[in-house]
């Protein structure tokens, strides 16, 4: 394709990302799911060349800055917090869905259990793309850490499976094998991730001009893609790690500017890559059928046979999550009665470390004052208990106390957490119906090996079931979502008020106290020190929990947009 003609191409696709966005807000269709119906009718126009699109440009070329770019945007206590869960939706169910609709597309497909199970694990991974819809109707934030988090790394499960499931076909593989390359792919991936993470933040961290600092990051999740595939570990996996350490240590390590520059720009290109992959999706619908087997009956084939895995990957999905929500709430349930035992000992080494020659009466030992035998005999074991162990009266150094303290705090702040962000039968179905499959899939699918047995029917059934799982869920998603979604109650509002009114008080005796500190500076420097010391204690609280994770960014940019405004005046020797 000549010069022109490429810079027409790319001109005439920037305008209609640009229009696709502009329709959706007028006619609340997401965006993607427009791209992907203009693009398949723009496929099939006389004259317009079949497009084929290498799997690579889309596993190492687009889809690492996409998902290092959710990754540096999730809460890291959220995904912390919904780690276990968001395993078992990552792993396990990947496996059992590769597995169940393996065996199905080998029966109907007429294909070995191989090759099935190698077409179970391109269309079992949620789209992480995909999650983008989600995000956008409004979905519950705790569903939707999950979902963004299954999202992320499932891809690891299913293109190890995959490459499995390849090999197997060719009669070499091996269990064992399979469980060590996907440790490898996981634990190499995560290390690589963190490492460039690191040094992603060092190096930006001596930049003052957000620029360069900005141009980094955009190259940052390829410097942990590219060598993480070459060792044969998850590409996506180190873009992910690198993205969620980037998104925990740039608040403490890059400057206001720097962020408020990645945002702006990172969000345009999740804008221009997030449409491209649907519109290429759609576009290449022509050349898959082009390229099919255009027999009697194999188109009728193609769509019965997507359609029965489509319904097989919500169902698998449902009952998985059905079993998750019982965990949950299970696991809520035990935690919260643990709560007043945490309070009695948060409250009891509170009081040894304000005054640490008292010894206070030790938590859970009854009280020896109070009257009756019974309590007594209770109080003497106990005593017996203490001097046996020498803990209870053994004095803790402040060091340690305070490390223990911190542990319970977090903790408790994970039961509100839980309590307070409930997992039922609502948030089930959400998790259930927003687990779309997308782009991920088709371009997993255009890596099979061109000797694969009916290989080009193989990928008009990924395409047909992604693509139909795009169209069916994310369209009905927003209807899902009014359905589902928990109405909002005064005791959710006045509970919203009070936590702000208490993120309020910290800001104002942080800044009390930090204008008592540098009491007699110049004005403006101890303005930008009030600010930074309410940013730390911002960010304390980050890691401890305690606050909402969407308050605690909208506190963070009101810090930082004021620190911006302080510099754009000059230096603070400028008065």
């Amino acid at each position: 394709m000549e010069p022109e003609h490429v810079v027409i191409v790319l001109t005439v696709a920037l305008l209609c990302i640009a229009g696709a966005s502009a329709l959706s807000g007028a006619t609340r269709i997401a965006a993607p799911l427009l791209l992907v119906v203009f693009g398949g009718a723009i496929g099939f126009l006389p004259g317009f060349p079949s497009l084929e699109i290498e799997p690579e440009w889309v596993l190492i070329g687009v889809l690492p800055p996409l998902l290092f770019s959710a990754a540096a945007s999730m809460p890291a206590m959220s995904f912390r917090r919904e780690l276990r869960s968001i395993t078992g939706l990552s792993v396990f169910l990947v496996v059992v869905s590769s597995l169940a609709l393996g065996w199905f597309f080998s029966a109907a497909l007429d294909i070995s259990l191989a090759w099935g199970v190698a077409l179970g694990a391109i269309v079992s991974p949620t789209d992480a793309v995909a999650t983008a819809i989600a995000r956008r109707v409004g979905v519950p934030q705790r569903v939707l850490t999950m979902l963004e988090g299954e999202s992320l790394l499932n891809d690891a499960s299913a293109l190890v499976l995959l490459r499995s499931a390849v090999a197997a076909a060719a009669g070499s593989v091996a269990l064992g094998g399979v469980v060590l390359d996907f440790l490898w792919a996981v634990a190499a991936a995560a290390l690589i991730g963190f490492v460039v993470g690191w040094l992603h933040l060092w190096l930006r961290s001596k930049l003052d001009d957000p620029a360069p600092s900005t141009v980094i990051s955009y190259a940052t999740p390829f410097l942990a893609a590219v060598p993480a595939e070459q060792l044969g570990a998850s590409g996506l996996v180190a873009a992910v790690t690198a993205g969620l350490v980037a998104g925990y240590g740039a608040p403490r390590l890059l400057s206001p500017r720097a962020r408020l520059s990645d945002g702006q720009n990172w969000k345009t290109i999740e804008l221009v890559l997030e449409s491209g992959i649907f519109g290429l999706m759609g576009l290449q619908l022509h050349g898959l059928i082009t390229h099919a087997d255009h027999s009697h009956g194999a188109m009728a084939t193609v769509a019965w046979v997507a359609a029965v895995g489509l319904l097989g990957t919500v169902v698998i999905r449902a009952i998985y999550v059905a079993l998750l929500v019982a965990t949950i709430t299970r696991r809520t349930r035990r935690k919260q009665s643990r709560q007043e035992r945490m309070t009695i000992w948060q409250d009891y080494l509170e009081r040894r470390l304000a005054n640490p020659d008292a010894v206070p009466q030790p938590p859970f030992a009854p009280d020896p004052r109070r009257a009756g035998p019974a309590n007594a005999a209770m109080a003497a074991k106990a005593a017996q208990v203490a001097a046996a162990r020498k803990g209870w009266r053994t004095p803790w150094s402040a060091e340690r106390i305070t490390q223990v303290l911190t542990r319970l705090r977090r903790e408790r702040a994970t039961v509100d957490y839980l309590v307070s962000n409930p997992i039922g039968a609502r948030e089930g179905g959400l998790l259930i119906w927003a687990g779309m499959r997308g782009a991920v899939s088709l371009a997993a699918a255009q890596t099979l090996p061109s000797d694969t047995p009916g290989r080009p029917m193989l990928l008009l059934v990924a395409f047909v079931l992604a693509g139909g799982s795009l169209l069916l869920q994310g369209a009905t998603l927003p209807l899902v979502v009014g359905k589902l979604s928990r109405p909002v109650t005064d005791e959710d509002r006045q509970g919203e008020a009070e936590e702000r009114e208490r993120l309020f008080d910290l800001l104002r005796q942080t800044a009390e106290q930090e204008r008592t500190r540098v009491s007699g500076r110049e004005l403006k420097r101890v303005e930008l020190d009030v600010l930074q010391a309410q940013r730390t204690a911002l960010l304390d609280a980050r890691d401890d929990g305690v606050f909402d994770a969407e308050v605690l960014t909208h506190a963070l940019a009101v810090v930082d947009a004021g620190q911006i405004g302080l510099e754009l005046r000059g230096s603070p020797e400028d008065g």
